[in-house]
């Protein structure tokens, strides 16, 4: 006898992942041949540049969406639309602009379709085993904590971060640590050339452009070249870690962070 409700799942499986691929390459588009070059290439890029908004998966990350399925992707097959959009950025929606060359974008872009097709091969697992977390090394947590990761000098396990392995576990922790939230926003001070001091909230910067919201809510630009600033990011030492970050190395960190119970 033919199991109808197994079937019914595989045709739904089937169909997801057709829908994905169909949204990725529209008809009459054939998908653009990547080298394992510019795989490599785009992995290391976007984990270093996109990732701490969009996920090092680039399938969703703290503030940002799943990009495997983006409409943008699937209607600029050229990439025009999306180098335009790194270039000049989303300052509404706090996406920086980004200064890439030509070929990191077209990387970029083969890592993103690259993962879009991998999560809709049937049977792509979409969820992460917490055995698949415990595989570091408290002790090199420690060490890369307190030395090479330079943790320490923000965070302190008997300060901001007692207790923190019981009020996450396993996969939200490592993501807490990989894309923290914003709890402070990057702040700004500007010195115009007349001596005043403007201080407030960043809201959009660029070589060209320093932009900051004062306490009255103003919002207020300079021509980078017009002024000299100084910016508070709490969350730019975590943006850097990420093209740091080895596997190892993050798996490490999370079983030292695990330990501060």
């Amino acid at each position: 006898m033919v199991d109808s409700a197994a079937m019914a799942n595989r045709l739904q499986n089937l169909t997801e992942s057709l829908a994905v691929v169909l949204l990725l390459y529209p008809a009459g588009q054939a998908p653009p041949a990547a080298t394992p070059e510019q795989l490599q290439a785009g992995q290391r890029v976007f984990g270093g540049q996109c990732g701490f908004c969009h996920g090092r998966d680039a399938m969703g990350g703290e503030t940002g969406p799943n990009l495997t399925r983006s409409p943008m992707l699937r209607d600029d097959p050229s990439g025009d639309r999306v180098r335009a959009l790194l270039r000049e950025g989303r300052a509404d929606k706090g996406m920086p602009a980004f200064r890439l060359s030509d070929a990191d974008v077209t990387s970029i872009i083969a890592f993103i379709r690259n993962q879009g097709t991998k999560a809709a091969s049937p049977g792509a697992r979409r969820s992460v085993d917490v055995a698949d977390l415990q595989t570091g090394d408290a002790g090199r947590g420690r060490d890369y904590f307190n030395a090479t990761g330079r943790c320490a000098s923000c965070h302190s396990p008997t300060g901001d971060l007692a207790g923190v392995a019981k009020r996450f576990q396993g996969l939200e922790l490592l993501q807490r640590t990989l894309y923290p939230s914003k709890s402070r926003a990057a702040t700004v001070s500007v010195t115009l050339r007349s001596g005043e001091t403007v201080k407030g909230a960043l809201a959009y910067r660029d070589e060209f452009t320093i932009a900051l919201t004062d306490a009255s809510g103003r919002y207020r630009s300079w021509r980078a070249q017009d002024v000299t600033f100084t910016v508070d990011n709490p969350l730019d030492a975590h943006v850097e870690q990420l093209a740091r970050y080895t596997d190892d190395d993050m798996h490490d960190v999370l079983a030292y962070l695990q330990t501060l119970r």
